[in-house]
């Protein structure tokens, strides 16, 4: 074999290592149905082109669904709410928050049915509320029946995930459901009657956000991809923000995200005005991600840890919820 031959043959096998190292940058999406900006470049295949992985994008029904899915090793990153994040690290998860996918706001509600003979809080007792356990909702739904002084025993709480809510609903077996999009909306306009929404709860000292999750170590090895990441997901919510009058239901953004979520496009424009999106910038300060133990993220971790014990869903508390919020990957995404 000549001297030519033999650099051609190592280029050639230098090439076909790099392509296979190219195969293999390929990773599993945990995602849910939150009507947000972020779905029209997950629509739009956006995310594969800057960050040069193969995702498989997979949909959970529920928080507490995409936290067994990550606890098993399966998905290193994936959308859950605060309470299923909190639950996360109480469980002994090497996970941390990386992005605020979205403040609930009023997203959330706890929706009743007009012939429950439901008019508030208290007449509650005996009826059949639906919520995904572990979920925003669910812990939204336990905070606001404590407040009031109403045992969970006196409430019918029942966990079903939100397709299965919605096939509840439509059969009258269930009373109310606390949910958000689409199926909120779906119950809403077949005589739902709205009880509580999650800005009433926060003002009662709960409040809640989804965010994106990632396992930690596999997060150290895969920076570019997801600083890249949370990036596209800064540009859509900017874009949103910028132009929020052409996210109609006619638009191609607002059919991308029902297409994503199962929604119904005249649904979505309503759903996306409930939400409030941070920038990158925003995360990166105390108020969110950043501080440390003393951040806005870490804090609600916290007091959402002291409640969910409080009600037997978690054993025990972390000392330091800051261990489990990394700001790193929002600010270099605003630079």
């Amino acid at each position: 074999m000549t001297v030519r031959s033999i650099l051609a043959a190592a280029f050639l096998l230098g090439l076909g290592a790099a392509t296979a190292q190219a195969q293999t940058k390929e990773v599993t999406f945990a995602h849910q149905d939150m009507v947000v900006p972020f779905r029209v470049a997950q629509a739009a295949g956006e995310i594969e082109k800057a960050t040069g992985y193969k995702i498989n994008w997979k949909l959970f029904g529920g928080g507490g669904d995409v936290i067994k899915a990550m606890a098993s090793g399966d998905i290193p990153i994936g959308e859950v709410g605060s309470s299923p994040a909190t639950a996360a690290a109480a469980q002994g998860l090497d996970v941390e928050v990386i992005w605020i996918l979205d403040d609930i706001n009023d997203a959330e509600q706890l929706v009743v049915s007009p012939k429950s003979g439901i008019t508030g809080l208290a007449s509650l007792k005996g009826k059949k509320i639906a919520t995904p356990f572990v979920s925003t909702s669910h812990y939204q739904l336990t905070y606001a029946l404590d407040k009031a002084g109403i045992s969970g025993k006196d409430v019918q709480v029942i966990n079903l995930r939100p397709p299965e809510i919605l096939a509840a609903w439509e059969r009258g077996d269930i009373d109310g459901a606390f949910i958000w999009d689409p199926v909120l909306s779906k119950i809403k306009a077949s005589g739902g009657k709205t009880l509580l929404s999650s800005a009433d709860v926060a003002k009662e000292g709960a409040p809640t956000f989804d965010a994106i999750i990632v396992n930690r170590a596999w997060a150290e090895k895969n920076k570019d991809f997801v600083t890249a990441l949370v990036r596209k997901i800064d540009e859509a919510d900017s874009a949103y923000r910028a132009g929020k009058a052409g996210y109609t239901a006619d638009s191609d953004a607002v059919k991308a995200i029902a297409k994503v979520v199962g929604a119904t496009p005249a649904d979505v424009p309503a759903s996306l005005a409930e939400y409030a999106f941070p920038t990158a910038a925003e995360q990166a300060t105390d108020k969110w991600l950043g501080g440390g133990k003393n951040g806005g993220v870490a804090k609600a971790l916290a007091n959402t840890g002291t409640f969910l014990k409080a009600q037997g869903r978690i054993t025990e508390i972390p000392g330091d919820f800051g261990k489990f919020v990394d700001p790193e990957f929002a600010a270099a995404a605003s630079r």
